[in-house]
């Protein structure tokens, strides 16, 4: 098995300094990182990373919460996040919850007892306090996607003024009664995506046409049973938005299902977007967010406060990243 000296003797460097380098423990030029870096891989070399967390008090290791990865923006975000700590040289542990408030606080238990030295999440909003307490103890917490606490650091998009410019958007195509698919008021984006929506409507003196359904609000079966609704209750709606890609993908379903055509009979737009919109049968316009320097951004954050002395926390700091509008076949 190999050991530092084997590392240092491929890298050409001293122990000390490979020691220095994969433990982060203090400056290291980039490119002798990147020489010890290629060594320890090509010589498998695995620390011992229960010695040092012993020693050093750090895992280099973070956690991530989010509800769920497949079709929505946090795949993406969640991507960067694994970059952004590896090149930085900790390690991920991805949670996924499914919007389950239970889920969420065992989860955020485990981590908190466990191995990370902190922890990136998009909550629900139900366990707030818990997060509050995990913050207080000394553990660094970051929110990204959904600011639920206003003393914790957060980077999330510009939702209201998605809403609003989405509804704006189809307005401008001719659109008299836009129907909204979001999710619940009590998670801040979907709250900001209801403002934005009523803020346009009310400027264009348009019908509000707003629905909820029962199934998880970040999935196709709520995209789809939503769009349903919509369409049986209003039979002359026009266009639809639809809070996250996955609600639109259901909602693309519904419409053909019911003999009509996307864009001809119903104009559609996710006011979330990321790059699976762009793939689809039917490609669909949304607004999309900088998912990538989201998820690198958050993480740098997280990392920053981990590494701070004690007495040299940073303050919390709130990014806000605005979204653009990408237009495709859907509309």
């Amino acid at each position: 098995m190999a050991t530092l000296k084997d590392v240092a003797k491929l890298a050409c460097v001293d122990v000390s300094t490979v020691s220095r380098a994969l433990n982060n423990t203090s400056y290291v030029h980039p490119d002798t990182k990147a020489r010890i870096y290629a060594a320890a891989k090509e010589l498998s070399y695995h620390p011992n990373v229960m010695a040092q967390a012993l020693r050093q008090g750090k895992r280099h290791t973070i956690g991530v919460v989010v509800p769920r990865l497949q079709f929505t923006v946090f795949g993406e975000i969640v991507k960067s996040i694994e970059q952004t700590a590896q090149g930085l040289g900790y390690a991920t542990l991805i949670s996924t919850t499914e919007e389950n408030a239970k889920v969420e606080r065992e989860t955020l238990s485990r981590l908190r007892n466990g191995f990370v030295d902190g922890i990136i999440i998009a909550g629900t909003g139900a366990n707030g306090r818990l997060v509050r307490d995990i913050k207080s103890s000394g553990l660094p917490v970051a929110q990204v996607v959904r600011r639920q606490e206003r003393d914790i650091s957060s980077v999330v998009a510009d939702y209201e003024a998605c809403a609003y410019d989405g509804t704006m958007f189809l307005a401008d195509k001719g659109c008299k009664e836009i129907g909204l698919i979001n999710g619940s008021m009590d998670i801040a984006p979907y709250l900001a995506r209801y403002k934005g929506y009523k803020k346009a409507i009310a400027k264009l003196e348009l019908p509000e046409i707003t629905t909820t359904c029962q199934h998880p609000w970040n999935s196709f079966e709520y995209g789809y049973q939503c769009a349903g609704q919509l369409l049986d209750e209003n039979p002359k709606l026009d266009a639809i938005m639809a809070a996250v890609d996955v609600q639109g993908l259901g909602a693309v379903r519904a419409i053909k299902e019911r003999g009509l055509r996307v864009p001809e009979d119903i104009r559609l737009v996710s006011l979330t977007g990321h790059k699976v919109g762009g793939m689809l049968e039917t490609s669909m316009t949304s607004l999309e967010v900088p998912a990538r320097e989201m998820g690198e951004k958050v993480t740098k954050m997280l990392i920053e406060e981990i590494e701070a002395p004690s007495d040299q926390k940073p303050s919390a700091q709130h990014l806000v990243f605005a979204a653009k509008l990408v237009e495709r076949e859907s509309t």
